[in-house]
């Protein structure tokens, strides 16, 4: 009976032990990260809204940092909508998602524009690092942190995916109940194009497996190589999208300092594990509302197309799996904007190259208001 006494409490007092030190842990996974405080976006402050440097945290023990963006003049005692917005893939919170953030905020959203994991002022060794479970966490512990706020309604949170992280922006609205609506804007299926290449043109298995020979060899010659950051100097015959991207990302008109896109890009095994996974695979199961918008010359309008035809229908062009058509379809919505092009929807398009022009305003901002307005 003693033996046995002395045995429970020694379990007791180790699994004590273990508890106090898991809560340790789990303080200390908090970082402390050091933001700027001065104002450096590539577009104004408004005067429409307050604006403050937030931090919080991910399941993974990763700490992202944001801006959050609320309207100047809060009904008292009320609790607003919220917005979560990230992207595009290799951009900072200081670039397009801000610009949307901000915007959405002047017609009544509290919102917040984030920098994923591993990226911007975002925690993260080594940085510039990309995975399909951390980045859709990232949107998920974006939901958990405006949730948390006292003027927010729990029960009405959106989010915005821009470019490739409106793919992510999907996977996290067919895992999370919470979100309520999702926009999704020039968007990239990151996983899609790592495996199959630009408009599906090495979707073989000849050419996945040449690219993971290549991919193995990199992890053991140089793992901390670098890549992917808009091509410069610009090529006198490069793409049109190309020119876009460079447009956007190179010069005064949305270049920043912290932005991969802007300089080197990505580790280039950073981004290994998107070849070999597909986000959307559940998609067709949202039944929560989703506007897809894309511009009619973008290069990549077929992820958007083919994006919402599977998720409304449960079969698309490009998709190899056929799912059951979704239980919601008349809350899914297409939006095709004339004339617009992949990096007029990063922050309304601009006239002439060097964003030197006056912006075009291609991006419809009354109508994303009133969508989420209608779902939130």
């Amino acid at each position: 009976m003693k033996k046995t006494m002395i045995a429970v409490l020694l379990l007791g007092g180790m699994l004590a032990a273990c508890t106090q030190k898991s809560t340790n842990e789990n303080k200390d996974m908090k970082q402390t990260l050091q933001l700027t405080e001065e104002w450096d976006k590539v577009f104004p402050l408004s005067e429409k809204v307050n604006h403050k440097k937030v931090t919080f945290e991910t399941q993974y023990g990763l700490t992202l940092a944001g801006d959050l963006y609320t309207p100047l003049n809060l009904p008292e005692g009320g609790k607003l909508a919220a917005l979560a917005v990230s992207g595009p893939f290799g951009a900072t919170k200081e670039q397009s998602s801000g610009l949307y953030a901000i915007r959405m905020a002047e017609c009544g959203f509290v919102a917040l524009a984030f920098d994923p994991s591993y990226t911007g002022e975002s925690s993260g060794e080594p940085r510039r690092t990309a995975s399909p479970d951390i980045n859709t966490e990232d949107f998920m512990a974006a939901v958990d942190f405006l949730s948390k706020q006292d003027n927010v309604d729990a029960e009405r949170i959106g989010i915005i995916g821009i470019c490739g992280w409106g793919g992510i922006a999907l996977n996290a609205a067919a895992a999370d109940t919470r979100i309520k609506a999702t926009v999704v804007s020039t968007m990239y299926d990151m996983t899609r194009v790592s495996g199959n290449g630009y408009f599906d043109a090495d979707d073989n298995e000849e050419a996945r497996h040449a690219a993971r020979e290549a991919m193995a060899k990199q992890r053991l010659t140089d793992p901390t190589a670098m890549a992917g950051g808009v091509v410069n100097p610009l090529p006198e015959d490069a793409p049109q999208f190309v020119k876009d991207y460079y447009d956007y990302y190179i010069t005064p008109r949305g270049y920043h300092k912290r932005s991969g896109n802007s300089n080197d890009g990505w580790r280039v095994i950073g981004t290994q594990a998107y070849a070999n996974a597909r986000f959307l695979y559940y998609i067709n199961e949202i039944r929560s509302a989703v506007l897809v918008m894309h511009g009619s010359e973008a290069h990549s309008r077929y992820f958007g197309e083919a994006t919402y035809h599977y998720m409304v229908e449960g079969k698309a062009e490009g998709y190899r799996v056929i799912g059951q058509p979704n239980p919601n379809p008349e809350n899914k919505e297409l939006l095709i904007i004339p004339g617009a092009s992949h990096c007029d929807l990063y922050d309304g398009g601009y006239t002439e190259l060097e964003g030197k022009g006056e912006p075009k305003n291609l991006i419809p901002w009354d109508k994303l208001s009133a969508f989420f307005e209608k779902n939130l």
